[in-house]
């Protein structure tokens, strides 16, 4: 922080993005300045809690606040980024990745597909349930329930209109956060005009079984993998042919096309063909399918703690967005 130190936050400033500096173990000697970085969820009892982009909530006691102020929440920009809100993007990744079933709850989504991946089987809060939160909660549970399913829900976090004030309301009432990923972003074209010749991809509008064999290990797929693999506006798959036809690829991905943005998952490379260009080459060929129905703009996601991920991602000029994280409603 910069300027003179003076604490420019107050209690009215709750579910804002802001930066405070705070001074522990100032009573033995052993201080140290903290700089937290978050959105304000609360200030009850001399306590303040915010929470950072990550999910994690601290909590810092107003006695030991040096300087504050709200800042704008703003994601990373770098030349050549799209720019988009987490709304947009929150909604066009749901269309890409579309649930088997799907219910309104006000302007809240519940989504099940039979357990397959935790995007496609949570709760999407995309504005008021229509009701108080409690009551809302209980017919989250309840419809989860009935499907044999965890109650889970997707929460962006790190970013202008994130929904870290509904997370800090979630984890006083005993749900816990799980898993953490990051929504990145970059241009399609420069993806686009990577090598072509690093392996043979074969792109198309389907896939058997033998591809699920390599994306997750899949051996018998149900009809709710299927529903949501092919759901979406305009879905491309990528294969890069393993041994035979009747085995696992070499490397595999999957590209939704929806307006300007085309959206990248299902990214695998057998381990034993790993650092030959695979992962790249199949996402450069989704790229230029991308291209040829209009897309410029390029997003994916990937969990936070998967470096390897990350590292190529990086590469391949993508940036981080905002995050999200899954929080499951207590057991019991």
């Amino acid at each position: 922080m910069s300027g003179r130190l003076e604490v420019r936050v107050t209690p009215d400033d709750v579910g804002k993005r802001v930066s405070v500096r705070s001074l522990t173990g100032a009573a033995d000697g052993s201080g140290r300045f903290t700089d937290t970085l978050g959105v304000l969820t609360s200030w009850t009892g001399g306590v303040l809690r915010v929470t950072r982009r990550d999910g994690e909530v601290v909590a810092l006691e107003q006695s030991a606040l040096v300087a504050a102020k709200v800042v704008p929440a703003a994601p990373a920009r770098r030349r050549g980024l799209p720019a988009a809100g987490v709304a947009e993007l929150t909604r066009v990744a749901d269309r890409g990745w579309p649930a088997a079933e799907r219910e309104p709850l006000g302007e809240w989504v519940l989504r099940a597909s039979g357990g397959f991946t935790r995007r496609a089987n949570s709760l999407l809060p995309l504005g008021d349930p229509g009701m108080p939160l409690d009551a809302a909660l209980e017919r989250v549970t309840a419809w989860y329930a009935a499907r044999g399913l965890p109650a889970y829900a997707q929460l962006s976090a790190g970013a202008a209109d994130s929904d870290e004030e509904l997370a800090a309301a979630l984890a006083a009432r005993g749900w816990v956060r799980e898993v953490s990923a990051d929504v990145l972003v970059g241009g399609l074209a420069p993806l686009a005009d990577r090598a072509a010749d690093t392996a043979p991809v074969e792109c198309g509008r389907d896939v058997g079984p033998p591809w699920l064999l390599r994306y997750r290990g899949i051996a018998e797929p149900s009809p709710h993998v299927w529903r949501v693999l092919r759901g979406g506006p305009s879905v491309w798959f990528a294969t890069v042919p393993g041994d035979g036809p009747d085995t696992a690829p070499a490397a595999t991905g999957r590209c939704v096309v929806d307006g300007r943005w085309a959206g990248f998952a299902a990214v695998e490379v057998d381990p034993a063909r790993r650092r030959e260009g695979l992962a790249t080459a199949v996402m450069a060929a989704l790229a230029r399918q991308a291209l040829a129905e209009g897309a410029s703009a390029a997003w994916l996601q990937a969990e936070a703690d998967n470096e390897g991920a990350h590292a190529l991602y990086n590469r391949l000029g993508f940036a981080a967005h905002h995050s999200y994280q899954h929080w499951r409603a207590p057991r019991g």
